[in-house]
């Protein structure tokens, strides 16, 4: 699949098969997201690999009850150091290079995943605090994005887009 095709097939899956992910393709997707683009080539991520039934649980509890990332074969959780940012754009690269930087690593696993066949979805929202704590995470790490990848046991309908003229001006 063409990364165009991968960009009009991706969609958020909540559902997962009961089947493992090959090593080979679970590392292809961790290699994508590392060729991210970032500020300065910081490279401000660490890539958490979860697999364990009680580590996924925590981070259910810690986004609201989404079971999805118990359900998935594994999660993703994509953290960021901001002051390896900060070493070269200081409260710039430390409050919002970081966070772009994560962000294209997360779009470059969701949209490998998709070429592969497999699901994903982007959870943002749960307590950074208690991820955290699910992780073991350093100080120096923030969890920015879960992400739940597997074989889908759901279709998707194309999503409701805002209006092509009302999103791209020209000047």
């Amino acid at each position: 699949m063409d990364v165009i095709g991968a960009i009009n097939k991706r969609r958020s899956i909540r559902k997962f098969q009961d089947r493992p992910i090959p090593e080979d393709v679970l590392r292809k997707l961790l290699e994508c997201a590392s060729v991210a683009p970032s500020a300065g080539n910081r490279q401000p991520w660490v890539f958490c690999v979860v697999r364990g039934h009680n580590t996924k649980q925590k981070l259910v509890e810690a986004s609201g009850n989404q079971v999805s990332l118990a359900q998935a074969p594994v999660v993703i959780v994509v953290c960021g150091d901001p002051e390896v940012s900060a070493v070269r754009y200081e409260d710039r690269g430390r409050s919002l290079y970081f966070i772009q930087d994560t962000a294209a690593a997360v779009t470059n696993i969701l949209l490998a995943a998709t070429s592969f066949g497999l699901g994903t979805c982007w959870v943002g929202a749960f307590r950074e605090t208690m991820v955290r704590q699910a992780l073991e995470l350093p100080a120096n790490l923030r969890p920015l994005a879960m992400i739940p990848v597997g074989y889908p046991d759901q279709e998707r309908e194309p999503r409701n887009l805002r209006p092509f003229d009302t999103i791209v001006w020209e000047r």
